[in-house]
């Protein structure tokens, strides 16, 4: 890491809000001065009466270190010899009317004590040596948007703990969570908010330290190799970062030399109410210059890949949050805060500019337009931006009892409305699975069979959905509690409970077909990639479309049914004339569903869905399935390697399961011997039929299907009843 002098060239940089680097001007720095080693500080501090550095090495005596003000009247500087790495200390500010010093850490330290304590710590970041090489050579020729993105969310104290319950290290994650994401087939790991913060509850949105990554799993050089492994195993890094709002906590930012200088004068527009926290002054130059440095800091220091700006409609919005009376309109009267959009736009063109290849997520919750498009093009600058609105509407649309389905089918549909009006992330995150809402598992409707065929259900739509992915630890193995921040995911599900193993297959064989297949993310920003077959027959909930890859030979056919019943002949129009092969199932028995498939179908000159070729299949009940012309190929990252099934070196059980977990336990023993298993005869019956059923000859232009099962419609509990074995119903109970 460079270190730049205080010339007079950085300091116009800084208080023009261009220095970008601010970072090596700005902070604890070592250095050689005068022919002595030790640390020179720095500390923009415009309203002080006088700063000092205080320590353990001088007895934390303000009068023993003072700092000097700089020629530009608003810097303070000091250099102390012979201080060593691990060194605690802080600035005491003496306010313009005097009284007590101001105790505060060091706003560009890069490493801070361990909470509960507060005080910032002397770290070299000069010693770690990168071997990523290999990983920013491969990165710098490729296009994101033409490439899969599967992240798994990730919060570090949670994902697993130690076997006494305490925080696995940055070291320990490398080992265990890289390898794990990695045999799950994720592309990128995304980690909550890793900037020191003093309260665990804020899971890291309220911080001190925006230079320091957290010392709750070890020391800045742990962290650089955390992301080295994950490079190394092909793994891109994003990380939450938080420039909307700071705590309020008195070691940091907020009136930081006894006056507002990181937040507003206004103290409307200073106030978060809402959060209890303090936003940032997008106006003021210096504070543009300390959040855009510490952008590239992430990227430049620690190699990530991303950033996901966390809520950005906080930021962009004066009302945000507040009730009438607490916010002023902009100039022209209206509800844009036009200092953070503006700061918005340089913060995204400096990075590009830097770091062409880099991920600028926007978290923007509202209709705002062109959050993910170039500032050149009238754009906010992002590259992507998570759809909240399609991530509502479905979990809406997936926690309803599919009786009510039928009435609510535009909840499926209306997000393609929109789909390509930006670059889509499309986020099944942390905030859903938090107070109350329920783990993802636990929304779903119906006995315990169906709550994981829902899910999988689910999961299968939204891979084929256009848009790129993201994933909140714990929903791929189907977690029944809510997540708890500070406890362990419940790992053991997965070692005793066949159900939820079957879960984490599934996911990790989803993920695996996702990233091997184009089509799910070659073109996933415009209409070249997508075609409806039916997006209307909502009689019975069932959806079905086309994902295409730019060569338009390579395509998947993607039918979604969100009802409990088997759909027997059921008929939709195909776009080329040939044999069609099930190269995907989530009710295959081994993910757990009741194993109703297809075989090879046979295309038929009967025209539908206003296309001149259509195929009968046995749609399984709830359940995606996926389908492919014989005699093309899957293109895409290709791995041919045999896989083992994921060994979970889950946390150890107490004494007593929870009560959850227990009536998990007893409800699978209850409805497994009513798991859904029809005939498998009835699959083999539309693989090769040269004859369309008599209800599917009545109209052959349609572009609905309405009622095309040949059969009368079996539920997915009735279906059990007499078509299932002794054997097969012994063994669903053990299960």
């Amino acid at each position: 890491m460079k270190t730049s002098d205080l010339s007079e060239f950085d300091l116009y940089l800084f208080h023009q809000g261009t220095n970008y680097h601010a970072y090596e001007m700005l902070g604890a720095h070592f250095v050689e001065q005068d022919g002595k080693k030790g640390v020179r500080f720095a500390v923009w501090a415009p309203h002080a009466k006088s700063v000092s550095v205080v320590g353990d090495f001088n007895n934390w005596d303000t009068r023993v270190d003072p700092m000097l003000r700089i020629q530009d009247g608003e810097i303070w500087e000091c250099f102390i010899e012979g201080l060593k790495e691990g060194d605690i200390y802080k600035y005491a500010i003496e306010p313009q009317w005097g009284g007590p010093h101001i105790m505060k850490a060091d706003p560009y330290g890069f490493y801070a004590e361990k909470k509960p304590n507060t005080a910032s710590c002397l770290y070299d970041l000069s010693h770690y040596e990168w071997k990523d090489q290999a990983w920013q050579d491969r990165k710098a020729k490729e296009s994101s948007y033409e490439r899969p993105m599967l992240t798994y969310e990730v919060h570090a104290g949670s994902w697993r703990r130690s076997m006494d319950g305490e925080y696995l290290s940055y070291r320990e994650l490398a080992d265990q969570l890289v390898d794990y994401a990695a045999k799950m087939h994720y592309t990128h790991i995304e980690f909550m908010p890793l900037c020191e913060h003093p309260f665990d509850g804020s899971w890291g949105y309220q911080a001190t330290g925006y230079y320091a990554v957290t010392s709750r799993y070890g020391n800045p050089d742990d962290f650089r190799y955390l992301v080295d492994k994950a490079h190394a195993a092909g793994l891109g890094i994003i990380m939450d970062w938080v420039p909307g709002h700071f705590c309020k906590d008195e070691q940091g930012l907020r009136h930081f030399d006894g006056s507002t200088l990181y937040e507003s004068d206004n103290e409307q527009r200073a106030e978060n109410w809402e959060w209890g926290t303090t936003n940032f002054d997008y106006g003021r130059t210096e504070v543009q210059s300390f959040l855009i440095s510490n952008a590239l800091f992430w990227f430049e220091e620690y190699h990530i890949d991303g950033l996901r700006i966390d809520a950005v409609a906080n930021m962009l919005y004066l009302n945000y949050g507040r009730k009438d009376g607490e916010w002023t309109p902009n100039k022209y009267g209206d509800t844009g805060n036009l200092e953070a959009m503006d700061f918005l736009k340089k913060l995204n063109e400096t990075i590009f500019k830097y770091h062409p290849q880099a991920l600028m997520i926007a978290e923007e919750s509202t209709a705002w337009p062109l959050i993910s498009k170039p500032v050149y093009m009238g754009g906010m600058g992002f590259n992507y931006k998570w759809n909240m609105g399609w991530m509502n509407d479905m979990l809406k649309y997936m926690s309803l009892d599919p009786i009510y389905r039928k009435w609510n089918h535009d909840k499926v549909t209306f997000s393609f409305m929109y789909a390509f009006s930006e670059n889509f992330v499309l986020p099944l995150s942390h905030d859903e699975v938090v107070h109350g809402k329920c783990s993802l598992i636990s929304k779903m409707p119906g006995d315990y069979w169906q709550k994981f065929a829902n899910l999988r259900a689910f999961f299968g739509y939204w891979i084929a959905h256009p848009g790129k992915k993201l994933l909140f630890m714990g929903g791929e193995f189907g977690q029944f509690i809510e997540w708890k921040y500070d406890d362990s995911l419940d790992w053991h599900l997965v070692q005793k409970y066949p159900m939820h193993t079957k879960m984490l297959e599934y996911s990790r064989a989803l993920n695996k077909f996702y990233c091997e297949n184009k089509v799910f993310w070659e073109v996933d920003f415009d209409w070249n990639g997508f075609q409806w077959i039916d997006p209307d027959d909502n009689e019975n909930s069932v959806i079905s479309f086309i994902r295409k890859a730019k060569d338009g030979d390579d395509f998947i056919i993607a039918l979604c049914n969100f009802t409990p019943e088997v759909r027997h002949d059921y008929r939709i129009g195909v776009p080329k004339k040939g044999v069609y092969c099930e190269v995907f199932n989530s009710d295959d028995e081994v993910f757990g569903g009741s194993g109703v498939k297809n075989g090879d179908i046979q295309s038929e000159d009967i025209p539908w869905h206003n296309r001149e070729q259509s195929i009968a299949l046995t749609v399984p009940p709830l359940a995606t399935v996926y389908l492919r012309l014989r005699g093309t190929a899957a293109a895409g990252r290709k791995d041919d390697k045999l896989e083992e099934p994921l060994d979970i070196e889950g946390k150890p059980e107490t004494q007593a399961e929870s009560a959850e977990t227990a009536a998990t336990a007893k409800t699978a023993k209850k409805t497994a011997a009513k798991k859904p298993a029809a005939k498998k005869p009835a699959a083999k019956k539309t693989t090769t039929r040269k004859t369309p059923a008599k209800k599917t000859t009545k109209s052959t232009k349609t572009t609905k299907t309405t009622k095309t099962t040949a059969k009368k419609p079996t539920t997915a509990r009735k279906s059990t009843t007499r078509t299932t074995t002794r054997k097969k119903t012994a063994k669903a109970a053990n299960e």
